[in-house]
């Protein structure tokens, strides 16, 4: 496990930024895994439209929280020796995804991923988010890859 310090390194490393940051704190993280969480604000800009009046989490925002949570730091993390301000960890893919819950506004969500490989820039793992106690919400197998970012556009990206 790393320490805390390095955990709040990282987390300030991911490049989304509200209203696209769906991670508010990085658990643990180690080479074969990662927990993050995130607690979906009452404010969050989907929930005007997903749905007016019984506002629910749209499915793609929570497999995006889980790639911000599991994918993208663990990425960070065993990239470490990589230039951040040249390289971009974007998220890749999403297969084999499961939803067993609704996630309303106030919830709070933890992710957990373990690594299935990374190797060539490219990074897989599979992921489980769940609510607080443990109850299922979705799981993915989700796949990052880094992308070099030319060198004008890496001031603008580097956090």
């Amino acid at each position: 496990m790393v320490a805390p310090e390095i955990l709040e390194q990282i987390l300030a490393r991911i490049p989304q930024q509200a209203p696209f940051r769906f991670v508010d704190e990085l658990l643990e993280l180690s080479d074969e895994h990662a927990r993050g969480a995130y607690r979906f604000r009452e404010d969050e800009f989907f929930y005007a439209g997903h749905f007016p009046g019984e506002p629910i989490t749209p499915g793609v925002i929570l497999i995006e929280a889980m790639a911000q949570m599991v994918l993208v730091p663990l990425a960070i993390y065993l990239g470490a020796g990589v230039d951040a301000a040249r390289v971009l960890p974007l998220f890749a893919e999403a297969d084999q995804v499961e939803f067993q819950a609704s996630v309303r506004p106030g919830q709070r969500v933890i992710a957990h991923g373990e690594r299935i490989y990374y190797r060539r820039q490219k990074l897989k793992c599979r992921v489980e988010l769940t609510f607080e106690d443990g109850t299922p919400v979705a799981n993915a197998v989700l796949s990052g890859i880094a992308v070099a970012v030319p060198a004008q556009a890496a001031g603008a990206t580097s956090a």
